[in-house]
Order: structure tokens, then sequence, then C-alpha cells
């Protein structure tokens, strides 16, 4: 699963087709819908293409197996540890005393009671967003292979200057790579008003796809707003999303989309180094960031979180996958694309506080430090840690493009064995098995797993919505 704002981008044509053609857009029949829960469920049993869960648990109990805690690291965006469906289940260090400012257990990181946030500094400042990595590579290195002969490179620099070729072609193609920027800015401007003319209409400032379907607008302007967001709810497959959700998300995608068209002549803003404070050209410099396992954007990582394990047959909610699990948070991934030490660094992190399983529900197209990230992987696996990747949400073959963090190191030395990548399925009554933003591979892609209106926990106020993604 990825970012709301990431999710969205696949679906951004369907959504500048729906608002240019607002007028047009007829209202039309209820959205084919599934269970809360429905990936939980078994096709035969159900009618629903889900994990079959408690066939599984059946299968466990009938055997006599006695279940182990397993620690399971979920490095993402952050996690609301105050969540009714999660505090029960979240690891805390045992060797940490909270708040004492210390550093009890001698690991470097001071008061991690719950995990680490690579995103932050000690005044308790954290990074929210973050650039584009493509800009970054395109910049970083413009000056030194712009005119370099190929011929006298390193072996090291030539595959640092394949990258910065594929960066540049993508960074000053017509538009930086993004989609047509006047078109979205004007869909999300459109949007944006539609949105104010249904909240008048309903009396309510916050509603959902499946409110608006059942509202019945009476006056011109109430009808045209209500069929053209309408259609997007709809065309995004987020009908349980509130208007909010999918307003802050729609935004995050546009400001992305600007931020590749801008990278031409502009260097992205070093918003990580204005806050960190570490050398990160340096893999040893690596005792930095904060306790602060929430701080800005937990929307992700907590609804990963709860994927995973929120506490199951509570009466409250929604159940979790696992009732045996412990949840590390280790926040390591902003609005933006991430950074490589920060991902190399999470993973040693979580390895050596003792998970045996670390969830990567993230990606980009360029991985400048691929070989620290090689590292970890490599550490984690001497210490038999599983780590399990997203496949992506661009909806293209990874067997023949770039998506890292991969599995294939990079000195050409095989490939790790203790990683599997995950793609999203779906089910008939909500679009198809087929997840239509899922990256996909025979060789690269292991496994598919339901990533379409997966209902979990999400931060504030002990909430739960749907999304999507691997």
């Amino acid at each position: 699963m990825m970012k709301l704002g990431k999710t969205m981008g696949l679906t951004s044509a369907l959504m500048i087709t729906g608002m240019l053609a607002i007028g047009q857009q007829q209202e039309g029949g209820k959205q084919g819908t599934v269970p809360k829960g429905w990936h939980l469920l078994d096709k035969a049993k159900d009618g629903y293409s889900g994990i079959s869960l408690e066939k599984a648990y059946e299968f466990v109990k009938s055997k006599n197996i006695k279940g182990k805690t397993v620690v399971v690291a979920v490095i993402d965006s952050g996690i609301d540890t105050l969540h009714e469906d999660l505090k029960a289940v979240l690891w805390t260090n045992p060797k940490e005393i909270p708040g004492n400012g210390i550093d009890d257990d001698h690991n470097g990181y001071i008061d991690d009671i719950h995990g680490w946030n690579f995103l932050g500094n000690k005044d308790g400042r954290n990074l929210k967003q973050d650039s584009y990595e493509g800009a970054r590579v395109y910049h970083k290195y413009k000056d030194r292979f712009e005119n370099a002969d190929t011929t006298k490179l390193s072996a090291e620099d030539k595959i640092t200057y394949i990258m910065w070729s594929k960066a540049k072609a993508r960074i000053t193609g017509d538009n930086g790579g993004g989609v047509d920027l006047y078109q979205l800015k004007f869909a999300l401007t459109s949007t944006e008003k539609s949105d104010s003319i249904i909240r008048a209409a309903m009396k309510k400032d916050v509603y959902t796809g499946n409110d608006l379907d059942t509202f019945a607008a009476t006056t011109p302007a109430a009808k045209t707003a209500k069929a053209g967001i309408l259609y997007l709810f709809r065309a995004n497959k987020m009908m349980e999303t509130t208007n909010k959700e999918f307003l802050d998300g729609f935004g995050e995608y546009v400001n992305m989309e600007t931020k590749k068209a801008e990278a031409k002549d502009k260097a992205p803003e070093d918003f990580r180094g204005a806050i960190t404070g570490d050398n990160e050209s340096d893999i040893n410099d690596k005792y930095y960031g904060n306790a602060d396992v929430m701080a800005n954007t937990p929307f992700h990582g907590t609804h990963v979180a709860g994927i995973i394990g929120a506490v199951r047959n509570n009466g409250i909610g929604m159940d979790g996958v696992a009732d045996n699990v412990r949840i590390m948070a280790v926040r390591a991934v902003p609005d933006g694309d991430e950074h490589d030490k920060d991902i190399a660094l999470a993973i040693r992190y979580a390895v050596d506080n003792g998970a045996q399983i670390i969830n990567m529900s993230f990606g980009k197209d360029y991985s400048p430090n691929k070989k620290w990230i090689d590292e970890a992987v490599q550490y984690a696996n001497s210490k038999g840690v599983l780590l399990v990747h997203a496949a992506g949400n661009d909806a293209k073959d990874v067997d023949t493009e770039d998506n890292f963090p991969s599995p294939v190191f990079q000195n050409g030395s095989g490939k790790a064995e203790n990683w599997i990548t995950v793609g999203a399925s779906g089910d008939d009554a909500a679009g198809g098995l087929t997840a239509s933003f899922s990256n996909y591979g025979k060789k690269e892609v292991d496994v598919f797993a339901p990533g379409v209106k997966i209902y979990s926990t999400i931060p504030g106020g002990n909430t739960y919505g749907d999304a999507q993604g691997t």
C-alpha cells in the first residue's frame, strides 16, 4: 500500500476527464460494493476473493499449533500510537524507560519506546514533505555527467550515470515526467468548487461517496456538482472515503506533480537536511531523528498497521490478520520520495531491536545509494529477518521497469533470499480480481493479495476507513 496522493495519481486521467465532462456526466447506479473486511473472507464460503483467514485459523487450531509472538516492523509514514485498535499491539522496548531523556538500552536512540522516527530532530521538529528522487538525482549529478566522457567512467560511476540519464530523460521531457499540470490544477479547482456546492446543499462539511450517492440534489448546480464528484469517487474506487480525505490526497498529488514539472530548471529544496541535521552522505552518521513515531502524517502507516495486527475479536473497528503480533513503528517515509539512507538505517534499527518481519509499503524510481539498502537487506538475512515489500502502484511491469527498493543486488551478486514482493488484487464486486493500479511482473512479483477498498485503522479519534494500494 502506498500514500494516498500516489495512489490517486494512477487515475489522474480519469479525474481530469471526469471534471472536463462534468456537465455531461449522468448519475449512475451504485458502484459495486464489498463488505468491510472482505479481504479476510473466503471465496467459496463467503463469495469474496479474500485470503480465507478463518480457514487458516481453523487449520492451525486443528493441528494444535502453539503460536509465538512475532514482532513486525512497519517502515512507513508513522503510526497513531493512541488508536484504540492498535495501542494494545504496539511493540514496547522493554529496556527503555519512557520519557526520561536517557538512552537506557544504549542503542543510540533515546526514548525509543515504540520505535524510531528517522525524519525528525532532537528539538521535536519533523519532516512532513520531501522532494521527488528523480529531481534530486538529476540536479545532484548534472554538472558531473552533462558532458562526461562515458568511456572513462569507472564501473561504479557508470551505474550512477545510467541512473542520472534516466532521470534526465524524464525530468527534461515535455512536462518533467508529470501529467498536464494545467488540466490537473483545473480539475482540482473544479473539484474544490463542486465540493463547496455539495457541502452547502447537504448542510454538512464531511461526507463519503456513498453519502453523496444517496443524496437527492435539487438545484441544477448541486446536480452538476454531485455528478462530477461522484464520478471521481467511483473512478478511484473510494466510495467510502470522505470528501476531506479525497481532496487532501488530490491536493498532495497535484503538489507532487508540480514539483516534478519544476524540477527541470530548479533544484529541489533540501527539506530533509533542514530537519534531520545529519550528513546524508555518511551511512555511519546514524544517530539522528527522534522518538515521535506519530509525527505529521501517520495515515498510511496507521492503515497498514491495522491490516497487519489490529486487535482481533474485540468488538470494535476491524480485525487485523495476525492475533499474536507486536507492531514496531519505524518512521522513514515522508510525503514525497524517501531517502535511501533513512530506509537502510530503518531496516537495521528494526533488525537490531528484534523485528522478525519488516513491512515496506513504499517505493520510487531511482535509488542513488542502493548499495546501503542492499547491505541492510543482507544484514537482515543474516539475522533471519523477512522483508515484505509492496510491488508499487504505477501499473507497470517491474520485470522491465525500475522500482526501488528491489531485492536484486546492485553489484550483480544475486537476489535477496529473505524478500517477498506483493502486488494488489481485488474482487469482482469491487472492479475485478485485477487491481488496475498494481505493478506486476512474472519474475519480480511473488504474490498478489487484496489491495482494493481495504478497511482499516486511520489516525485521529479512533477512526477507520478505506484505502487501496500494494
